[in-house]
């Protein structure tokens, strides 16, 4: 097992990652900008190596300061986190090769999922349903001719991106040249990669995801799936395990093929594959993330595995610390908790003049801050994760519900109005809706005509 683990994140990952070293016995090595100097994983972790300025690009994205603070500190090994370089293969390699163990998947399948069109041709040659589609398209005449054969509407989509930046929804053909080249201005900027692609728009689905892991002696497994269509602007807001949308048979069906697809391209470390699954009940790859999610909680606590605990077991050479298929226990959902006006979503940093957590039987909190704590304005608002736990998604709800009534966070304003209404919605509560939900309800409580 590793001696010390360098964490190239911050926040309440970082923190998650620093505690799981902690019980393991392993040291943590924490990297912070100058924004973060006050923060808890730089108070708790054994320690702590400022690495340059607020900016991510000089600070948390800066591949040589990381790699040279794992040096100055004696690191064996790096944990990514989410975010940031978490599936930036070249940094993945550039640990390897200063003989540090990255500790997340190989760069050959973090490079190959990374891509979204090799993505789509590594599942379709495994087997695993894709929306029709297209490989990057390269003029205007492709482009006509692409949404013609698949039929509109469309959706094109940025290669190497994700979060929605780039992504257009095309039901006019007249707009098809302009949000094409809209979306590549776009895809340049936040990727540095202006390729686009093209699917068949899916309307109104779920985005059902499924948690895979493998170790390196060809052992592959899944922990079930999570249900993440509570989303605004493709940004998950609210997150649950199990999904009421899957009847057993596609549940099945579902699993098999995200273990297949993983087997396929000789993939190990945790992960996650993201589907589409339409009104019919049939399912089609959307993504695959090549490192820990944000909702990660929610798999932990109805399976009871720590998945924190898995990546480091699993990066040191040992095996699957489970077999078979784990059947989930109850019911969990996680909450999203943003420092932003909860109207208009417009981030609100600033000093957190008072706090009060929620508690509790099936109660988690995974936050970063505390009372005093600025939050910075340079990077992502979330703040703090409420997961919950109860025997079913009735109960689960009202415990979720509870704990937002109970937190407390006074100066900048948080988003936990807005997840009150959203709980106390009927369709919500009833499990009655699609990744178009939120847009809806937002129009819905606006009085504005209602998105499609």
């Amino acid at each position: 097992m590793f001696k010390k683990v360098l964490v190239a994140n911050r926040g309440e990952i970082a923190l998650r990652i620093i505690r799981a070293c902690r019980e393991m016995g392993i040291k943590s090595v924490a990297v912070y900008s100058t924004a973060d100097a006050d923060a808890l994983h730089v108070k708790f972790a054994d320690q702590a190596v400022c690495i340059g300025p607020p900016p991510s690009r000089q600070s948390y994205l800066n591949i040589p300061s990381l790699i040279s603070a794992a040096e100055v500190t004696g690191a064996d090994a790096i944990h990514p986190g989410y975010g940031f370089l978490s599936e930036d293969a070249e940094f993945a390699e550039v640990c390897q090769k200063c003989k540090l163990t990255w500790i997340g998947p190989p760069p050959s399948a973090m490079r190959l999922m990374g891509d979204k069109i090799s993505a789509r041709a590594a599942m379709s040659a495994a087997g695993v349903p894709i929306l029709p589609g297209t490989g990057t398209i390269e003029t205007e005449d492709e482009l006509r001719d692409h949404a013609a054969r698949i039929g509109l509407p469309v959706i094109l989509k940025a290669a190497a991106g994700g979060g929605g930046r780039g992504m257009k929804i095309i039901h006019d053909p007249d707009r098809l040249a302009n949000d094409w080249n809209t979306g590549r201005t776009e895809a340049l900027a936040a990727f540095g990669n202006p390729d686009m692609y093209m699917e068949r728009y899916c309307e109104r689905p779920r985005h059902i995801e499924i948690q895979v892991a493998a170790d390196r002696h060809g052992n592959y497994a899944h922990l079930g799936e999570r249900e993440c269509s509570i989303q605004r602007r493709h940004q998950k807001v609210i997150e649950e395990a199990p999904s009421l949308a899957l009847p057993d048979s596609v549940r099945t069906e579902l699993t098999t093929a995200a273990v297949k697809a993983i087997s396929s391209i000789g993939y190990y470390n945790v992960g996650t594959l993201e589907f589409l699954l339409d009104k019919d009940g049939r399912f089609y790859f959307m993504e695959m993330n090549t490192r820990l999610q944000v909702e990660h909680p929610v798999t932990e606590l109805v399976t009871g595995l720590d998945l924190v605990r898995e990546q480091l077991n699993i990066a040191a050479g040992e095996k699957l610390s489970f077999s078979g298929v784990r059947k989930p226990r109850g019911h969990a959902i996680e909450m999203r908790i943003n420092a932003e006006d909860p109207n208009n979503f417009a981030p609100w940093p600033g000093r957190i003049t008072a706090l009060h957590l929620p508690g509790g039987l099936g109660v988690r909190v995974d936050t970063h801050i505390y009372q005093g704590y600025v939050v910075p304005p340079n990077y992502d608002s979330m703040i703090a994760k409420i997961i919950v736990h109860d025997v079913d998604r009735p109960s689960a709800i009202r415990r979720a519900r509870r704990c937002l009534d109970e937190m407390v966070i006074e100066g900048p304003r948080t988003n936990i109005p807005f997840l009150r209404r959203l709980m106390d919605h009927p369709a919500f509560r009833a499990g009655d809706f699609d990744t178009g939900f939120v847009a809806r309800f937002l129009a819905e409580s606006k009085g504005e005509p209602k998105p499609a």
